[in-house]
């Protein structure tokens, strides 16, 4: 199938892979403008964008959606489908193109976690499966029929970057699959009445509150966990927590909060309410992320210590 294929990140680069893999014909990738990263600032192409060029295909990157050399261009491809996966919000005026519609990869299992930070806000939240779905792109976000569905396990111990990579790895699967029957798929309209958001992470929704329960803050840690990251503060000093585990207390421990309670060699333990983790991994605010083994060389943190 003709497809031209719109998205940014790394989710989005497996999923391109498994399109060309598959013989279907890619004319055009849409991405984003290359940003500015790093203390030199110097322009960086996303992933997208670098998979596309290392195949030998044309990129484009429209600063906006509308504009009209941007619309003429990708008309003038005669794509039959556009696929979009982890990209911009599409206009009508782009997503009607194609004669076979626009479709989206999305990882969750929607009507749930309609949103920015689907596989964020599953593990945030405790969830016990999650997966992807693909559906046909309309009006308003993440709300239109859906084509095809896959369910995946999240076990206690991944976090959102392997909950990312079993999705990528599924979803680039589901997609090849749905494409070699797409004309015989009858779309499903979601039900609205089922419907959860998964906003954007900001800033807020990663610190620590250790007033919280042992599993709340396990759940927001490792659903934070390698990026952005669920951060606390010890002596005005930022603290990223990357890896962490439940552990057990008496009732008296796990009511002071913040407080740590045990240090060993390559681990601490700190109250939450009611329980306690076992913090494993860590970054320093200018440093690089270590095991705590590794931060205990250059960094005192004492049993007595208030992490806020």
């Amino acid at each position: 199938m003709r497809i031209v294929f719109m998205g940014s990140p790394d989710f989005a680069v497996v999923h391109l892979q498994a399109l060309l893999a598959a013989g279907h014909d890619i004319p055009t990738v849409v991405t984003v403008p290359d940003k500015p990263q790093g203390r030199g600032r110097k322009l960086r192409p996303s992933p997208v964008k670098q998979e596309a060029l290392r195949h030998g295909i044309p990129v484009l990157q429209p600063a906006s959606l509308k504009a009209e050399d941007f619309v003429d261009t990708l008309q003038a491809i005669q794509a039959e489908l556009f696929v979009v996966v982890a990209y911009r919000i599409l206009p009508a005026v782009v997503f009607n193109i194609p004669p076979k519609g626009t479709i989206n990869v999305h990882a969750s299992l929607l009507p749930k976690y309609r949103g920015a930070a689907p596989i964020n806000r599953a593990i945030m939240n405790g969830d016990t499966e999650t997966g992807v779905t693909i559906i046909r792109i309309d009006e308003k976000v993440d709300t239109g029929a859906i084509l095809a569905r896959k369910k995946v396990v999240i076990t206690p111990t991944m976090n959102a970057g392997t909950l990312h990579d079993l999705l990528a790895e599924n979803g680039s699967a589901l997609l090849v699959k749905t494409l070699a029957r797409y004309d015989e798929i009858i779309p499903i309209p979601q039900d609205d009445a089922q419907a959860t958001k998964a906003p954007k992470i900001h800033k807020e929704n990663c610190q620590i509150n250790f007033n919280r329960s042992a599993m709340e803050v396990f759940n927001l840690i490792r659903g934070l966990s390698p990026y952005p990251a669920a951060f606390c503060y010890h002596q005005d000093k930022m603290l990223k927590i990357f890896t962490a585990e439940i552990v057990e207390v008496n009732e008296e421990t796990s009511l002071q909060s913040g407080r740590v309670i045990k240090v060993d060699k390559s681990s601490f333990d700190v109250a939450c309410h009611p329980g306690a983790l076992r913090i494993l991994e860590i970054q320093l605010q200018g440093k690089k992320r270590m095991s705590v083994k590794s931060f205990f060389n250059g960094y005192n943190l004492k049993v007595g210590d208030i992490l806020e």
